[in-house]
């Protein structure tokens, strides 16, 4: 029957039918454009032709000439021949009359066919008056087509019986769909999914009667395995005490494997209007099951907001001392382990923690726009649970966390800096030590008084290259007591032994210093006894002391560890060496002039016949010299090496800086784009609040997509925080003003987004328009001139004389606008945020929900008595808010009580906040 049938809520019409196309013309056809419901709109394609099953075709024959019987009988008439007895189009007519009410056109009396079509076409015209498309032909009912005139009489009983059945806002089938799965839930072996197989073995017709007429059957003695017998009595009991005609076969019923849907929703909608008496009673528990349902909810986000703000505080109080903490135990791996901790509190421990923060202010936000739309008393935190408790634990928290990764990375620097001074301390002291064993002994001699002149003249000049070698030391005794000076102002943690050990080479230097005059002074005195002096000893101890001197030093630069953090400082390093070894040449004429002096005195004893003595100025022997310009010609090219792998170090270093700038000079301005795209998106919204959300909820997308990038700049930066590079001249971005920017918009995104739902729910709950949203924003954003999101009392007060406040410029004006200050500004802080202003118009504007309203669907419910009894709530509430309400009222104290009696008035008084319950 595709051919007329129009399609129910789950498109299925009934027929496996494949139909021509619409746009086909037919005579006689009417079209009407207007559809009044989904269920009501035809099938593009359906053939004429088609063969209907004749099973259903007998169940539907049977069906529709029984509701129009019950229809006809009102008039005194009846048709038994459904196909032949509209023919004529005159009881047709006269059906549309009474089931609707109106009274048609006057039809024609003729017998002829033409008269015939004419009546049945001022039917289908009436039929499609009232918005319905029809898709048959006035000459297909007067040709007897039963398919077409089965399917004409569906429609009529789609428009003007099932059609007006309304539950929760469903289109028909469903509404009649749900009303039968909420009227038959309590009863055993019912379950009600379709109006075909559901109601085949008759209990949900038996449980539909029984729960409206619970006198007219006993459910409890039915039985699931006697389905013919079922069909019979819910049958036989409609038909004689509900006044609804038998217009299903009960054979039918169980023998058809698929009983016909649409003969049975026909039957089924003959239940529906003639319970239709306690709809009131429904529509009362409906009430209540809705203001039951918002009060749990709330209790639900009262309890969650009270468990998420505890865990969140208490973590602040575990993570703050330890980020107050600036002390380390003064070692690297130490230091290097605590920074490990940082980053794994910035990147693992805290992004969740924030986004708990986020949720718990916009749970909050939410929850307590939801009880001033329900006009429930504001939800108030147990102590110290606020949200400015919360606010104000987070910025301690981020006061305690602010340059502790900046004071970890200087403390690292520090240390580093310490142990490099600290080794080059212990070195120089070595080598000073190392010289001046023994110095004191040989200072202190009186070996002078025994010489003869010629060794005390050797003596003479022995000690005046001491000398020389005395004042080249100077340098480095200089420099160990400014490394000690340096260890100590950087708070080296064995100071004690390096002042001790500094203060130990400075009292001997200074006794080397008075030692050494001493002996000058004793040798002066000795002088006049001195004649000849070996000059050519003499030459060579001159010469070999400083070159020997600068070999020490050579070595000791050579040496020397260096502590770079740049390209340049290791250039100018290589630039320096260059310098020396270009000094090399030099110095090897100078030891070729040494190593001559030697040998030439070795020439002068051996062409005079004279053993060599030991030179009588100098202890510095011609092998030593030889081996420390060896060393020193051995250390260069070491030098060479250490420089050039130092110099791919930091070219290693200048590239990783490279790196993360590069990054961070894309991730920095695209941070601060979404910043600017968010501030713009806050102050104007373009469009329905839907789409502004939508908006919002791409760009949090995009901003959740994006979080790779961070991710990579993070590697970045543990790399070169790993290489100890402490600066990065590319970029001005840190990573610690990336992560703050990055936590800023996530929760300046989800702020914002909580904040525009919770306008959409309030337009849905306040039945504001989006209009009147529009023009509450636009009004506020003129006055917020410095997009803070809040007006002082002077904008706030021009803001309402703007959307048509009436407030006057005298006493009373001020009076009245310090009436409404004090209910948009509580707690006195001297500004109007936003959320604020719109619940305040939203109010204003706005019709709700009162104790009345409820109170008076309670009484609906009992049926105008002053209480109400367990049985009803569980009969017409659902379990769960029935055992919720029983639990809350208090028992019924009137004079008129009976047993399990509740009194539902104090009980709607305490839901609006208006009693002590």
């Amino acid at each position: 029957m595709s051919g007329y049938y129009y399609q129910d809520a789950n498109g299925y019409n009934g027929m496996p039918m494949k139909a021509p196309p619409l746009q086909q013309q037919y005579s006689g056809e009417y079209m009407q454009q207007n559809s009044i419901d989904d269920y009501m709109v035809p099938e593009e394609e359906w053939e004429r032709e088609a063969v209907l099953d004749p099973a259903w075709e007998r169940q539907q024959k049977k069906t529709f000439t029984a509701w129009c019987n019950s229809h006809l009988r009102k008039v005194g008439t009846a048709i038994e021949n459904i196909e032949e007895d509209f023919q004529n189009g005159l009881k047709l007519m006269l059906l549309l009359e009474v089931i609707s009410n109106e009274q048609l056109v006057k039809p024609d009396r003729g017998r002829m066919r033409f008269h015939k079509i004419a009546n049945v076409n001022k039917a289908l015209d009436f039929i499609m008056s009232k918005g319905v498309k029809l898709m048959v032909g006035a000459e297909e009912i007067v040709d007897g087509n039963l398919k077409m005139t089965l399917g004409m009489i569906w429609t009529i009983i789609l428009r003007f019986a099932i059609q007006d059945i309304s539950v929760e806002e469903m289109s028909a089938k469903e509404g009649l769909l749900l009303w039968c799965q909420r009227k038959t839930a309590p009863y055993k072996n019912v379950n009600v999914q379709n109006f075909h197989t559901s109601f085949k073995d008759g209990l949900a017709f038996c449980a539909l009667i029984h729960r409206h007429r619970p006198d007219l059957l006993d459910y409890s003695k039915l039985t699931k395995d006697d389905p013919l017998t079922n069909l019979n009595l819910a049958f036989d009991i409609a038909e004689k005490h509900l006044d609804i005609p038998k217009m299903l076969d009960a054979e039918d019923m169980v023998n058809t494997v698929r009983p016909d849907e649409k003969s049975v929703m026909t039957y089924v909608s003959a239940y529906y209007h003639a319970f239709a008496g306690v709809y009131k009673a429904e529509q009362a528990a409906s009430r209540i099951c809705k203001v039951l349902s918002i009060n749990q909810e709330n209790e639900q986000m009262m309890e969650e907001y009270e468990r998420l703000a505890s865990d969140l505080l208490e973590w602040i109080k575990q993570k703050r001392p330890w980020l107050e903490n600036r002390a380390t135990d003064n070692t690297l791996g130490g230091t290097q382990a605590k920074l490990g901790e940082f980053r794994d509190y910035c990147r693992s421990q805290k992004p969740p923690k924030l986004h708990q923060k986020a949720k718990l202010e916009t749970d909050f936000n939410t929850l307590q726009t939801r009880l001033r739309l329900s006009n429930r008393p504001a939800f108030t935190p147990t102590e110290g649970k606020l949200i400015a408790n919360i606010v104000d634990a987070w910025k301690g928290l981020e006061l305690a966390e602010r340059g502790f990764e900046d004071w970890l990375l200087r403390e690292l620097r520090r240390l580093e800096r310490l142990d490099h001074l600290a080794k080059k301390f212990r070195h120089k002291c070595e080598i000073h030590e190392e010289w001046s064993n023994g110095k004191i002994d040989l200072l202190q001699s009186t070996d002078f008084k025994h010489c003869s002149l010629n060794d005390l003249r050797a003596l003479s000049r022995k000690h005046l290259a001491f000398e020389s070698d005395l004042a080249a030391h100077q340098d480095r005794v200089e420099q160990i007591a400014a490394i000690a000076q340096e260890l100590n102002v950087l708070g080296y943690d064995q100071i004690a032994t390096v002042n001790e050990r500094c203060q130990k080479i400075c009292n001997e230097w200074d006794q080397l210093g008075d030692l050494t005059h001493k002996r000058r002074v004793a040798l002066n005195d000795a002088e006049r006894i001195v004649e000849r002096i070996d000059s050519l000893f003499l030459e060579y101890a001159k010469k070999a002391a400083p070159y020997i001197n600068w070999l020490d030093g050579a070595r000791e630069d050579l040496i020397d560890m260096f502590f770079i953090h740049t390209l340049d400082e290791i250039r100018g390093l290589i630039e320096a060496h260059n310098q020396f070894k270009a000094t090399l040449g030099e110095a090897d004429v100078e030891y070729k002039n040494i190593i001559r002096l030697v040998n030439d005195a070795k020439q002068t004893c051996q062409d005079n016949g004279l053993e060599i003595t030991p030179n009588p100025y100098t202890n510095i022997q011609p092998d030593e010299i030889s081996a420390k310009w060896h060393e020193v010609q051995t250390l260069v090219p070491q030098r060479d090496q250490d420089l050039q792998t130092e110099y791919l170090k930091q070219q290693q270093n200048e590239r990783f800086r490279l790196q993360f700038a590069q990054k961070a000079n894309v991730v920095g301005p695209w941070i601060e784009r979404q910043h600017e795209l968010l501030q713009q998106l806050t102050i104007q919204v373009v469009g329905t609040l839907e789409q502004h959300q939508k908006k919002l909820e791409a760009m949090e997308t995009n901003v959740v997509q994006y979080r790779p990038h961070i991710d990579e700049l993070e590697k970045y930066n543990q790399q070169i925080q790993e290489c100890m590079i402490f600066e990065n001249r590319h970029t001005p971005y840190t990573m610690e003003v990336i992560r703050v920017a990055w936590e800023q918009l996530n929760t300046q995104l989800t702020r914002q987004i909580a904040e525009i739902k919770n306008q959409i729910y309030t337009i849905e709950k306040k039945g504001i328009s989006e209009e009147q949203m529009n023009e509450f924003r636009a009004a506020f954003a003129h006055f917020d001139k410095g997009r803070c999101r809040r007006l002082d009392p002077k904008e706030f007060r021009a803001c309402l004389i703007a959307c048509g406040y009436n407030i006057r410029e005298d006493r009373q004006g001020d009076v009245d606008f310090q009436r409404i200050m004090a209910n948009v500004d509580p707690t006195q802080t001297g500004f109007v945020t936003f959320e604020s202003f719109l619940d305040f118009m939203t109010r204003e504007c706005s019709e709700e929900d009162s104790v009345d309203q409820l109170a008076l669907a309670f009484k609906t419910l009992s049926g105008d008595k002053p209480y109400i009894t367990a049985e009803l709530l569980k009969r017409e509430l659902p379990p769960e808010q029935a055992e919720w309400c029983m639990q809350r009222m208090k028992s019924y104290a009137g004079a008129d009580s009976v047993p399990g009696a509740y009194d539902y008035k104090t009980f709607s008084s305490a839901l609006y906040g208006e009693s002590d319950l």
